[in-house]
């Protein structure tokens, strides 16, 4: 119902064209399972102050970047039953989301404006191997979030 579908493309798409996939390389809705759903939906719509998009009980939907995406927050073991996966679990869940910007100063400034709102900094500022310049931070419910500048070929965030 309200899980993320990740998209895997047969072959790699270059450019616009996405002749020759099954699907078009795109994710509408990214589901996130939350233990505390009152804590995670403050983060995300009083903290950060991310548009709320709709909300029906304990469901939320904020929408991202220019409408095409959404992030929804539902609980845990709701979203996993609706998965049809076990609930059970914890640690590193193998995904991490990125905020992309165009400069270490910004970098700096998104972490702190994510510590104010309550996440707790995971990794603080550095430069990286590749060339770049990134810190992480986890949401309340444990999500990560790396934030970074130097990847010049990936979207922006902002």
């Amino acid at each position: 119902m309200h899980a993320a579908l990740a998209i895997w493309p047969r072959r790699l798409c270059t450019g616009t064209s996405f002749e020759g996939s099954l699907l078009k390389p795109h994710i509408a809705i990214i589901g996130v399972g939350v233990r505390d759903f009152e804590t995670a939906k403050r983060f995300y719509a009083d903290g950060l102050g991310w548009p709320i998009l709709q909300e029906e009980g304990e469901w939320i939907c904020f929408g991202l970047g220019d409408g095409s995406s959404a992030l929804t927050l539902y609980p845990w073991d709701l979203l996993a039953a609706d998965a049809g996966v076990p609930a059970e679990g914890s640690g590193f869940r193998g995904i991490t989301f990125s905020y992309n910007v165009r400069s270490e100063t910004r970098v700096d400034e998104v972490l702190a404006e994510a510590s104010k709102a309550g996440a707790k900094i995971t990794k603080p500022p550095e430069r990286t191997p590749w060339g770049g310049y990134s810190g992480a931070f986890a949401d309340p419910e444990g999500q990560v979030w790396e934030v970074a500048t130097g990847a010049m070929q990936l979207p922006f965030s902002e």
